[in-house]
């Protein structure tokens, strides 16, 4: 239990740790602007206020964001009794708060929970999911969703992807502006090259820092929740059929992004028969779901 809290004070503390993180990489990107374009005060004032805005923005409307990304619509018990029921009854016997719910319109099996805390927390799972599962594989997932609610990963991951797409935004809106505008040749030719190389540098690292920050999420975590998933359920076995079929599934989601690809309870666009290389699962948003599944199997 102890260590439970540990994980839930721990996680909370990265998520403000990660937003004042934010906060300097988007000031010091907008001052490296402003030095290439002659004004770097005002880029200065200009990046620390977008960035206390983004920042706080994304602790309180990070959930609404991320439905509105993935085109999650509300779930109604009549439309879909098995995922609510499922939902009701696990969040009785995991001591959480009843979740609001939210159905994904895509073939491609998956789910994820956002959120600030548990009051405020939302599960959402795609149509193909709720399709290809029978009640015991929708319970180990459900389940799996409810322990990233309970530990509080819904905060610190909804607002990563809120912020991990800003960064991207803000990096694309400063390459169009460079190329299709910013004054005219003259201005140009007076401007410093060596301050032009380090903006694109800074135009290439800073979505790669915001990789970074995506990957801090801890892959530990999804261990954590399968752990206390199948703790709930007493039936490790219902996720570990549920994960085979998810990863079974041939085509990548539609409504996935990459700044959402973390939330989800696999990655979403994982193809049935790429084989990762060692390389690329060390920089993989989640672990192996192979050795997941054989964990649960071994519970």
């Amino acid at each position: 239990m102890a260590s439970v809290y540990n994980e839930i004070s721990g996680n909370k503390i990265r998520t403000f740790l990660i937003m004042f993180l934010f906060i300097g990489i988007i000031t010091a990107f907008f001052y490296i602007i402003g030095l290439f374009f002659g004004s770097p005060t005002t880029y200065f004032a200009v990046g620390m206020g977008f960035s206390l805005f983004s920042s706080v923005g994304s602790y309180f409307f990070s959930d609404k964001i991320v439905l509105m990304t993935t085109g999650a619509k509300p779930a109604t018990k009549k439309d879909f009794f098995d995922f609510y029921t499922v939902t009701e009854n696990l969040s009785m016997a995991s001591g959480t708060p009843m979740p609001k719910l939210y159905v994904v319109d895509d073939p491609a099996p998956n789910a994820f929970a956002t959120g600030r805390d548990p009051q405020h927390a939302v599960v959402a799972a795609t149509t193909g999911l709720l399709s290809m599962m029978n009640r015991s594989e929708l319970e180990g997932v459900i389940a799996h969703e409810l322990s990233h609610i309970k530990n509080y990963d819904i905060l610190l991951s909804s607002v990563v992807a809120v912020l991990v797409g800003t960064i991207a935004l803000v990096a694309d809106w400063v390459m169009r502006s460079m190329w299709w505008g910013g004054g005219d040749n003259e201005d140009r030719g007076k401007r410093n090259p060596i301050m032009f190389v380090i903006l694109i540098v800074s135009l290439i690292l800073a979505p790669i820092a915001a990789t970074l920050i995506q990957l801090a999420i801890s892959r530990r975590r999804e261990f954590l929740a399968d752990a206390s998933g199948a703790l709930t359920t007493r039936y490790p076995e219902g996720l570990a059929r549920a994960l085979g079929k998810i990863a079974a599934y041939p085509y990548t989601m539609r409504s996935a992004t990459s700044a959402t690809e973390h939330l989800f309870i696999e990655n979403p666009f994982k193809k049935k028969g790429k084989k990762e290389s060692w390389l690329m699962s060390l920089f993989s948003t989640h672990p192996p779901v192979d050795e997941r599944i054989r964990i649960l199997r071994s519970m």
